[in-house]
């Protein structure tokens, strides 16, 4: 209802209205600092209650409940808690640069503690916040009714200091938030002293006088380009990290301490973190991490085990704690009732400005003062120049008001001039008072005349403001606590500190299961009690540490990867985790090899081989894991229709008298020179390693070294050993010889086929496709003719056809791992 009658409006458009009246309110009455003082008005408020009440710096402190008790009943109001929280911030000096509170008792703590109630402590402005009040006193800025027009409120302070910049501000409105830096007085001083010289200044030379925030709690800035488009355009990003250093303790043990951290972050939260990781084990290397900030200033020791890497520690809990944390600049401020993201420039004009205003303001008073003054004493001179007759004049006069009119009728004296004429004591008609109104009158005059000079010429103003600037500097100019470097550093974080150096063994098997256990797991269980289901079998049981790192490949061209330390820790007894848990296959997709490395950075190149005959060479370092490993496979190789992967291998050019050897199912082989086959990127197909008949596929492909002997099994179950020798090295992508003896009725087909040294007095281990498991042993057999099918070791019927051969390890923790690279 509106003036007595009903307006009918939809839901959309009342709640419209009214929100919009509600964020105009909180955007400009609340939450938002003005671009002149640089305060919001709870703040302001504080500052000018405490101020007309006189609880200023040279005087005693005063209960905070008596001051919040004035701002919340004359100006502001709101919950008495919300204006205690803004008066304690004001008197906190690691939130601001330049506190404008000071507080006796409990006003909180970096640890996040809370201040005591207001009952308990006491306050009063600081002696820098008197200049944030000066002059308010002479019309500098406009005044307006309070909440019930009891009282007139500044709609901004007089601000003689460019508090925006130097103490910053923080804040959340509807649809604006700001976050602007503290910064340096002396350096924000400096800069209006060069703009106000140089008003076309440019960005990079008002950066020579204000290279960047200055934080109350120190620290180190890096990313001056972050800086600069933040002054620029109001928004940018820097790192602020920890000042810290590595000091070495008796007995050789090292400690890093911490003796300045970034800007408003929570002290005790930061080492409460920082042991947190320590207990759940996310860093090694950390005894202890203690608070020993005292009266002498913060400190935070982070005592070191012997050994650790100081360093790489840092390293760790600068990118993983919030002893380095990113500063979002979000500059925006209340610039002529408009809220406006503004950059450096901006703010330091508009501030200039202002401040130009307060002094014509504060000057124009003063002149009219000083022409009211000069007006009586003119009137006083003339006054004691015949005094004879002005004192007749009076006794003569029935009574105050009467010889105020007749002074003014016989002898010109105006209203005022005979007010004070009539109101003149005795004892100032001497000579001597003659001689003090002319030299007041003397004093007046000149005094006028420099005021109507600042009024009427720009260059005396700036005169004016210039002085007065350098005057706070020398007074309240402090050295800068913040330092600035120009680049953001990389953090590179070495595995050794994030993960405690262990041995322990593990096991990839066919079906998908991995996991790691511990060697003291391993040796008190036997070897076969791997936990793996009867239908399944190992493709890698290997001893490493947690440093290393597990590559996979499927027989669909992807490889998985996974550094030691992350796969499930175990018992030897338990099956472990399976790959797709984590990572998606295809139902036909399974892993063929796993081989560990030490490192990521290998010399060395991937081969593969596929069953339609192409082979291809990869660098090792271009099947680097990217930043999805644990959720994506990577594509290792371009397979065409229907092909898979039958071996990868891993292959350094140090690796003398190699070779490469593909068979087929049929019996043909192909030795060649590894340098024959090109090294090309991932997404390829390679080049072809042998000339397949129509109805043929390879069987394998490896490595082979000169003097070696091969292995074969066929699908019929029978086994030969021969001199790989026998096999000639030629060129690639040719038909091959034969390694069997082609028999018209169901004739053999290779299986698989390994090499061996001639020496391996161990067993190899035949796997069919039930699974069966069938140990043969290499000193039961005598090296074989190219030509022959061997000898029967499976029978098929029972045991099903042979699909895999391999060297059966006897004891892992003695022995050469087959897989190490």
């Amino acid at each position: 209802m509106r003036n007595g009658k009903i307006e009918h409006m939809t839901l959309e458009q009342i709640m419209g209205d009214r929100f919009g009246r509600y964020s105009k309110s909180i955007i400009q009455e609340r939450a938002l600092p003005d671009i002149r003082d640089g305060l919001k008005p709870v703040q302001r408020r504080i500052l000018f209650a405490m101020n007309k009440d006189g609880n200023t710096y040279d005087k005693g402190f005063r209960k905070s409940a008596k001051s919040v008790g004035n701002v919340m009943g004359n100006f502001h109001p709101h919950g008495d808690s919300s204006i205690y929280e803004a008066l304690v911030r004001l008197s906190q000096d690691w939130k601001l640069r330049e506190p404008l509170i000071e507080m006796h008792g409990n006003n909180g703590s970096m640890d996040g503690d809370p201040p005591a109630a207001m009952r308990y402590t006491e306050a009063r402005l600081s002696k820098i916040a008197g200049l944030m009040l000066q002059d308010i006193d002479k019309d500098t800025v406009e005044m307006a009714l309070n909440f019930d027009d009891t009282e007139k409120e500044p709609t901004v302070l007089p601000a003689r200091i460019p508090n925006l910049l130097v103490n910053g501000a923080t804040g959340i409105s509807a649809g604006y938030a700001t976050e602007i830096p503290t910064h340096n007085l002396s350096e924000v001083l400096d800069a209006l002293i060069y703009l106000i010289k140089h008003p076309t200044a440019s960005l990079d030379k008002l950066m020579e006088f204000i290279p960047g925030p200055d934080f109350p709690t120190g620290g180190i800035i890096q990313g001056i380009d972050g800086i600069r488009k933040a002054y620029q355009t109001g928004r940018g990003r820097v790192v602020v990290r920890a000042k810290t250093e590595i000091e070495t303790l008796r007995g050789g043990r090292q400690q890093i301490n911490v003796t300045e951290i970034p800007y408003e972050v929570n002290k005790a939260q930061l080492v409460k973190r920082i042991n947190d990781l320590r207990l759940a084990k996310k860093v090694e290397g950390i005894a202890e991490a203690r608070d020993e900030t005292d009266r002498s200033g913060l400190r935070i020791a982070i005592e070191l085990k012997r050994g650790a890497n100081a360093n790489g520690i840092l390293n760790y809990l600068l990118k993983n704690t919030d002893l380095q944390i990113n500063y979002n600049f979000n500059m925006v401020a209340i610039d002529d009732q408009r809220p406006m993201r503004v950059g450096l420039k901006r703010i330091l004009t508009s501030y200039l400005e202002f401040q130009k205003e307060i002094i014509r303001r504060r000057t124009q008073y003063n002149l009219t003062k000083a022409q009211q003054r000069l007006h009586i004493v003119e009137g006083l001179i003339k006054a004691l120049s015949i005094l004879d007759k002005v004192i007749k004049t009076i006794r003569a006069s029935k009574n105050r008001k009467d010889a105020k009119e007749n002074l003014v009728k016989e002898y010109n004296f105006t209203p005022e001039q005979a007010e004070a004429i009539v109101t003149l004591q005795l004892y100032r008609l001497t000579n001597t008072d003659v001689t003090e109104l002319e030299k007041e009158q003397e004093q007046l005059n000149s005094r006028i005349n420099e005021y109507q000079l600042i009024l009427t010429n720009e260059n005396e103003l700036a005169k004016v403001l210039t002085k007065e600037i350098r005057a706070i500097k020398k007074e309240f100019g402090n050295p800068r606590r913040t330092k600035i470097e120009n680049h953001v550093e990389k953090l590179e974080i070495d595995t050794k500190v994030t993960v405690a150096n262990e041995d322990v063994v593990v096991l990839v098997s066919h079906a998908g299961y991995i996991k790691r256990s511990s060697i003291r797991s391993f040796k008190a269980s036997e070897a076969e009690e791997n936990g793996l289901r009867e239908d399944d079998y190992p493709l890698l049981i290997q001893q490493t540490n947690t440093l290393s790192h597990l590559f996979m490949f499927t027989n669909l061209g992807h490889i998985i990867y996974r550094p030691i330390h992350e796969i499930a820790d175990a018992r030897w007894k338990d099956t472990g985790e399976h790959i797709s848990q984590t990572i998606g296959l295809a139902d036909n997709e399974e892993i063929i090899k796993a081989m560990i490395f030490d490192k990521l950075d290998q010399p060395g190149t991937i081969i593969m081989g596929t069953s339609d005959g192409q082979v291809k060479q990869t660098a090792f370092n271009d099947y680097k894991p990217g930043s999805r490993y644990k959720s994506h496979a990577s594509v290792a190789i371009k397979l065409r229709d229907n092909a898979q992967v039958v071996n990868v291998d891993y292959y350094e050019p140090t690796n003398e008298n190699c070779s490469l050897l593909t068979i087929s199912r049929q019996g043909y082989a192909v030795r060649y020179d590894v340098a024959d086959v090109p090294v090309t990127g991932i997404r390829t197909a390679g080049v072809r390693a042998i000339n397949l008949k129509d109805d043929d596929q390879v069987a394998d492909q490896i490595l082979v070294k000169d003097g070696q002997d091969i292995a074969v099994i066929t699908q019929r179950g029978a086994f030969k050993e021969m001199p790989v020798d026998e096999i000639e090295v030629g060129a690639r992508a040719r038909r091959g010889e034969l390694v069997l003896r082609r028999l018209k009725s169901h004739p053999h087909e290779i299986a698989d086929f390994l090499a061996y040294d001639p020496d391996y007095q161990g067993a190899f281990e035949a796997i069919t496709n039930r699974p069966a498991f069938q140990d043969i042993m290499a000193t039961d057999h005598h090296l074989s003719s190219i030509k022959s099918n061997g000898t029967f070791v499976i029978d098929t019927d029972t045991q099903g056809e042979p699909v895999k051969l391999r060297l059966k390890q006897t004891n892992i923790l003695t022995e050469e791992p087959v897989s190490q690279s």
